[in-house]
């Protein structure tokens, strides 16, 4: 609520800073170093160092081999480092406080100096700011003197402290944040097309439709019309359904004999015979001869459609014959309703 002398106040934030917190809600998300937005449309960067050469996306690496934007990795040496604990409130005017920072601590000239930061930690009272501070001259003696690199505005440069890559302003950093830049317009410019076009779509719709409500007003009193002897037909529809359901019920609870003996009859081979032959709902008994009763149960066991396959009694090799007789119960496998 607002408070009488403090009439820009609400809820003990200061109004008059809402618009800034708000560019700086923005500005975090489009352009922080940790932004996710930054992180999958910025360009990559192959860095060169003295230990080999990487390549980097949105300061982390990344498998890109393709990139038009090239950096150098300074040796520790060149460079001076320092972790700041901040004020959460500051870093809405975070630039200017690790100016006044950079001028107050560089033990170099004002000409002379470059530095680069990174957020580190944050939480809501306090960030944590990696700071880097070097000189520019020896800087660009190391560029040419390495990597041969004459123009140090064509060419960014990188710091490594600890675990964390720093960008170190004043190079050629600028390039790659310029085809940010118009990455991001683009895509804004295909946003506003896309949610034009769509508007341009809705509002086709909505003229559709005032058309087809006339219509259907039209058709409304025929329905009302036709309602009763739809009723009657859907009674009839629901009846029809529960007579089919039924009816595939105790086709699924008692299958077709037929099915089973021509399966059966497909099953056994030569000099396999069945001699009893009943069936009750999903059970089926059989009673039969084979040169090898075993390989017949197995057989059928190995069948998908039968859940089970049992011998109620021993197999018994029939006087005076080649032959076993057998006798086997079938479970058949419950089908699934449709």
């Amino acid at each position: 609520m607002l408070e009488s002398g403090q009439n820009w106040e609400l809820f003990g934030y200061d109004m008059r800073n809402l618009g800034r917190h708000w560019v700086g809600a923005w500005r975090d998300l489009l352009w922080g170093y940790d932004s996710p937005v930054r992180q999958r449309l910025d360009d990559a960067v192959i860095l060169r160092g003295e230990s080999g050469v990487a390549c980097y996306q949105g300061g982390k690496p990344s498998d890109a081999t393709v990139t038009g934007h090239s950096a150098v990795l300074l040796p520790e040496e060149l460079v001076l480092s320092k972790t700041l604990a901040l004020p959460a409130a500051v870093e809405g005017d975070l630039a200017a406080a690790l100016a006044l920072e950079v001028n107050a601590n560089s033990p170099f000239s004002a000409e002379d100096t470059v530095y680069g930061w990174q957020i580190v930690d944050r939480d809501e009272a306090r960030i944590q700011v990696l700071l880097v501070i070097l000189s520019k001259s020896s800087t660009v003696a190391y560029l040419g003197r390495q990597f041969a690199v004459h123009d140090s505005s064509q060419q960014e440069v990188w710091v490594n402290v600890g675990s964390e890559m720093v960008v170190v302003q004043g190079f050629g950093e600028e390039l790659r944040a310029r085809s940010y830049r118009k990455r991001l317009v683009r895509i804004a410019a295909m946003l506003l097309a896309a949610a034009f076009l769509i508007l341009c779509v809705a509002a086709a719709a909505a003229g559709l439709k005032a058309l087809e409500l006339q219509r259907v007003r039209g058709m409304a009193a025929t329905t009302e019309r036709e309602a009763a002897d739809a009723s009657r037909m859907r009674s009839s529809l629901v009846s029809a359904n529960e007579m089919i359901t039924a009816v595939n019920r105790i086709a699924m609870t008692y299958p077709n004999p037929h099915n089973e003996i021509a399966r059966l009859t497909h099953l056994l081979g030569d000099g396999e015979s069945i001699n009893q032959f009943s069936m009750n709902g999903l059970e089926l008994e059989l009673r039969g001869q084979a040169a090898d009763a075993a390989s017949v149960m197995q057989r059928l066991t190995d069948q998908t459609d039968y859940a089970e396959v049992t011998a109620p009694s021993a197999f018994t090799r029939v006087p005076g014959a080649k032959v076993e007789q057998f006798s086997l119960h079938i479970l058949l496998r419950e089908r699934e309703s449709p």
